[in-house]
């Protein structure tokens, strides 16, 4: 699921020619939906990996919500998120959603830096997959950064500061 436009059109732009490229590579489909108005059980049952490409996760209507969550549960699937995938919060006039709240370890959106600035990566846990050779530290240029806050201390593999 990609969202449709706004100022992170650019951003699915480029990540939609990279994942044919990964399918045609590897030998999978990927098909793109922009609501959540598709979500089913029947629809999700055609696939084994749902990527959530800079879809928020609020705005789901109520079928496509309980469809989803059982898609997780029931282990019929697995999930990537890029991007807005968690945002987390109350925007756009949208309560959050609980389940996906607890999904994301109870992260909560605190702040938003609207504006794309640079910013310094600490790595905490080198031994985490996700950082597999990836410096201490590293310089991320001209980027959005988004303050959480957790329920719980997250296991997260690296925090970032801005610069």
């Amino acid at each position: 699921m990609a969202e449709a436009g706004g100022i992170h059109k650019p951003f699915i732009d480029a990540a939609k020619p990279w994942l044919n490229k990964l399918a045609a590579d590897n030998d999978f489909a990927i098909d793109y939906i922009e609501n959540s108005d598709k979500l089913t059980d029947e629809f999700l049952s055609h696939y084994q990996l749902f990527i959530q490409l800079n879809y928020a996760p609020y705005a789901w209507n109520p079928t496509a919500m309980s469809a989803f969550q059982r898609y997780i549960e029931e282990g019929r699937g697995g999930w990537i998120g890029f991007h807005h995938a968690t945002l987390l919060g109350e925007f756009d006039g949208y309560q959050m959603w609980p389940w996906f709240h607890e999904f994301m370890g109870g992260i909560r959106f605190k702040k938003y830096i609207a504006t794309f600035v640079d910013g310094t990566v600490t790595v905490e846990d080198p031994s985490h997959p996700a950082m597999k050779g990836l410096p201490k530290t590293f310089l991320v240029n001209h980027e959005e950064w988004l303050y959480l806050r957790s329920v719980a201390p997250p296991e997260g593999a690296c925090s970032g500061q801005r610069g």
